[in-house]
């Protein structure tokens, strides 16, 4: 594990030290240039209301930090020091992908193209698959289960000792933080609308995940990965006390980041307009379902059609008179 090459960490050596990665460079320009392109579109095309620039900033700003993960100092010493490591995972699992969902890069799609891309990629935000992957219980457990299968167990003596395993854990990171933000913070038209007290619930839930992992980490009396012994520079610390480090680095530092996430989800809801903002999920669902069953015409109404309460009452009478004639029968 590690380079002898490399000097001691400090923070000149964190902003000047870079390795390039072709890939991540590839992907990341591409990633930036595409989205450029749908603020550019949007803005051709609707000049009186253009792409917000605070979400292109925010967009822009989770690829620099992918950037800087991989190819900056973090991404230099993370196969030298396990807690520069933990940095690493927290900037791209907790840092970056609520960046890009804030970003909102699927809208922006939906408003930058035509057909057939347009119709395409709204019905690929709401396929089935989507709707599977971005299911808020699907994501608490995803991103629980990641954290403690690569933290917790032989997996990460595999990290650090190949380094395909290694890159490949970098994208897992992206996604599984993406799947378990997007329906939390984001507003991207997918089929998930979650209350604002659910998502603070959901947030709140995976934070002792993080203080677990980083307490077992920082108890550790043994050396937990034994590769980390291998080649370690003469100024690093011991494998066993960079394991502590990295241990609080995951309880505090990830503490600290979904405290801000909760903050920021809590002052969006405090700002929240519609009335329903605080039901959940279920309960947006039973009353959708409800309307559904017992105005089954409704659909054949007008967009611009009212019901008052009187017809409300009249099906709500009908449908009780349907169930009643079904047990008589």
């Amino acid at each position: 594990m590690g380079s002898q090459a490399l000097p001691p960490i400090n923070p000149v050596e964190l902003i000047t030290n870079w390795q390039f990665a072709p890939i991540v460079t590839a992907i990341t320009a591409i990633a930036a240039l595409l989205y450029l392109w749908g603020v550019y579109r949007v803005w051709r095309r609707h000049p009186a209301r253009p792409w917000p620039w605070w979400r292109t900033a925010v967009f822009l700003g989770g690829i620099l930090i992918i950037v800087f993960a991989t190819e900056g100092g973090v991404g230099a010493y993370d196969d030298v020091l396990f807690w520069d490591h933990m940095v690493q995972h927290l900037m791209l699992l907790m840092v970056a992908p609520p960046m890009l969902v804030v970003g909102q890069p699927g809208t922006l799609l939906l408003h930058a193209s035509r057909n057939p891309l347009h119709p395409w990629t709204k019905k690929t935000l709401r396929s089935r698959a989507v709707t599977a992957l971005t299911f808020p219980p699907f994501g608490v457990v995803l991103y629980a289960g990641t954290i403690v299968a690569t933290h917790l167990t032989g997996f990460m003596n595999l990290v650090l000792t190949n380094n395909t395993v290694h890159e490949a854990e970098h994208v897992l990171f992206l996604v599984v933080g993406y799947l378990y933000f997007l329906p939390l913070i984001g507003r991207e038209p997918i089929r998930w609308r979650i209350s604002y007290p659910s998502r603070i619930f959901l947030l709140f839930i995976a934070m002792p995940v993080d203080a677990f992992t980083g307490l077992i980490l920082g108890s550790e009396n043994s050396l937990p990965f034994p590769a980390m012994a291998n080649g370690r520079p003469d100024w690093a610390p011991s494998a066993l006390a960079d394991v502590h480090e990295g241990g609080a680095v995951m309880w505090v530092g990830g503490a600290a980041i979904m405290f801000v996430l909760l903050m920021s989800v809590f002052v969006a809801w405090s700002k929240e307009s519609r009335g329903d903002a605080g039901l959940g999920w279920l309960e947006t669902a039973r009353r959708a379902n409800f309307a559904a069953t017992v105005t089954p015409s409704a659909s054949a109404k007008s967009a611009d059609e009212t019901v008052d309460d009187d017809e409300h009452l009249a099906a709500y009478n009908a449908f009780l008179a349907r169930i009643n004639g079904k047990r008589d029968a």
